[in-house]
């Protein structure tokens, strides 16, 4: 069983590449809260609409003073191809072997239309300027997580 993330935690630290195969460190971004979140697939119905709430959220998001960070077992190939066509101007993150997943909680067994899984959680986290956990939130809806999550961060 895969151990989840709580309020309080240090955040695991990751250096992946992005889209363009440029490294990205977590902890580069201290100083500044995070919005870290975790998806299966980039391109897929879910995922895109995730992507593109976050997108279309990201004036917000930044105005408030949080960067956002997206993670999937996706190639940079395939992340900068889903970048370009959603118009996405936030990093996004390869961990094709889900380590990072892993140690963060949001890779594991899932049910999957009645059916267990090992897969990709769908999760976000919001990663305060010092590096701990401020919400983990695993098992997230694609559609209207980013407004909840806005509310919940009052943004």
């Amino acid at each position: 069983m895969t151990e989840k993330l709580s309020p309080g935690d240090l955040a695991p630290d990751f250096t992946l590449s992005d889209a363009d195969d440029n490294p990205v460190t977590l902890s580069s971004y201290r100083g500044t809260p995070v919005v870290v979140y975790f998806y299966p697939a980039a391109g897929t119905p879910g995922c895109t609409t995730e992507a593109c709430d976050f997108r279309d959220n990201l004036a917000d998001l930044e105005g408030a003073g949080f960067a956002v960070l997206g993670v999937s077992p996706d190639k940079p190939a395939k992340l900068a191809e889903f970048r370009d066509s959603e118009g996405l101007t936030f990093p996004l993150l390869s961990d094709p072997d889900h380590t990072v997943m892993t140690r963060w909680g949001a890779y594991g067994e899932k049910n999957n239309y009645g059916k267990v899984v090992q897969g990709v959680i769908r999760s976000t986290f919001v990663v305060d300027a010092e590096g701990r956990v401020q919400q983990a939130m695993y098992n997230v809806k694609a559609t209207g997580h980013v407004d909840r999550l806005r509310r919940e961060i009052g943004v």
